[in-house]
């Protein structure tokens, strides 16, 4: 078994002098970065007294497992000959907040539209269940994650032609 280490640096930039003397004294806002990769600016939900301009926690967990999900695709799709040229996806997670102000995710759905030149569509359709299973991200979360994929076919140059819906 081989082990991967993953460490990045998170800074509070939401002191607004008194630090949190109060709820509503400080702001939620803080910097993630790792190495010498872009900073992301963060916050919190703007239901949590969060900057909308700012990327949430909650935000950033569906970006990395649709994004997850996304590479393992497009690598299974490569071995199999199938080319893509497009891939979109607008995917969506549903947390559920607790009487006690916890929560946690419930659900999240993949809404990938992938566009092909090359390769059998059922296939490409196909390759999603494979992908969601080796997706690193959405194996180790305690929520369903589901996937309702659509294929596009199209010449190397024409637009897609035909569309193999969702399942």
């Amino acid at each position: 078994m081989t082990e991967h280490r993953y460490t990045i640096d998170l800074a509070w930039t939401g002191n607004r002098g008194t630090g949190t003397s109060s709820y509503r004294a400080y702001g939620r806002d803080h910097e993630i970065t790792a190495g010498a990769k872009p900073m992301i600016p963060g916050s919190s939900d703007p239901a949590f007294r969060g900057d909308a301009d700012r990327w949430n926690p909650e935000e950033l967990l569906v970006a990395s497992i649709a994004a997850c999900h996304k590479l393992w695709y497009l690598h299974l799709a490569a071995e199999a000959g199938i080319v893509v040229v497009d891939y979109r996806d607008q995917a969506a997670g549903t947390m559920q907040e607790n009487a006690d102000g916890s929560g946690q995710f419930v659900s999240m759905t993949l809404n990938p539209v992938v566009t092909i030149t090359t390769g059998d569509a059922a296939q490409a359709h196909a390759l999603h269940h494979k992908a969601h299973a080796m997706c690193f991200i959405a194996r180790s979360v305690n929520f369903p994650v589901s996937c309702a994929p659509t294929i596009r076919v199209a010449s190397a140059d024409a637009p897609p032609s035909r569309d193999l819906p969702a399942d």
